[in-house]
């Protein structure tokens, strides 16, 4: 048995692939990386199902960006997802709801919950803007889910360390804690003996140059929001493997 799981946050089946290609144990596929991720969609999903061989495949369940207090529709907008995510074959889900006093809403996520019986389930970084991190862990163990996905309540788990090894030593076996945000090559072996932890979530993208050969720069598709549209961030067979080898020889 492997001892580390590496998990690779995936932005499109491109992603996936060289995911798969450079080691990964699983893929979180997500839309919407600027945003945080949100669900992608059902082609997106179908088709990183058909070319994951060897990849399990989890999904992010997440109707929008922003906070992760949600109405009843969109609490029913994610069942759907999840419906769909099991047809297509996901291997699990990945989802968190809080309540506006920043609590884990255990009434929607319960509802979540039972509608991914059978399914792998990732509590995400809803996590780390919840009001009293230990009082979270004890209700997402108790609801259930495998594992956590953190940076330890900072803005990347390198920073983040001092509550990721608090939290792994709670959790004693509990439940997998999943270090994650800003986790690369360069700190993931820091980051893993610091906290004892042993699965490690991150995106290894690089930027690759738009092959358009006319561009209209003046034009943004995001209107007030100015992204350069003629590049693209995928994730790098190089990377995972470099990230993955850091580990390894860093322990």
């Amino acid at each position: 048995m492997e001892k580390f799981q590496i998990e690779i946050c995936t932005n499109s089946v491109e992603s996936c692939l060289a995911a798969q290609e450079g080691g990964a144990n699983r893929v979180e596929l997500c839309a919407g990386i600027p945003e945080g991720g949100t669900t992608p969609s059902y082609g997106e999903i179908a088709i990183a199902r058909e070319v994951l061989t060897h990849t399990r495949l989890h999904v992010i369940i997440r109707p929008r960006g922003g906070d992760f207090l949600y109405s009843d529709i969109e609490i029913r907008t994610m069942l759907k997802d999840i419906e769909i995510a099991r047809r297509l074959g996901a291997d699990g889900v990945v989802f968190g709801c809080l309540t506006a006093d920043g609590e884990v809403d255990l009434t929607s996520m319960q509802i979540l919950m039972e509608a991914s019986k059978g399914l792998s389930v990732t509590f995400h970084r809803a996590f780390d803007v919840c009001r009293n991190p230990q009082k979270a862990l004890e209700e997402i163990i108790e609801l259930g889910c495998n594992r956590i996905l953190t940076s330890g309540q900072q803005p990347t788990a390198e920073q983040g360390i001092g509550l990721l090894k608090e939290l792994q030593g709670l959790a004693a076996g509990r439940i997998t804690l999943l270090a994650g945000c800003g986790v690369n090559e360069n700190n993931i072996a820091w980051i893993a003996a610091g906290t004892g932890i042993n699965e490690f979530h991150f995106s290894a993208r690089e930027s690759i140059q738009s092959e358009m050969k006319f561009r209209n720069e003046v034009v943004s598709m995001g209107g007030t929001v100015h992204i350069n549209e003629y590049e693209r961030n995928v994730t790098s067979v190089r990377r995972v493997k470099e990230t993955v080898e850091a580990l390894y020889k860093g322990m």
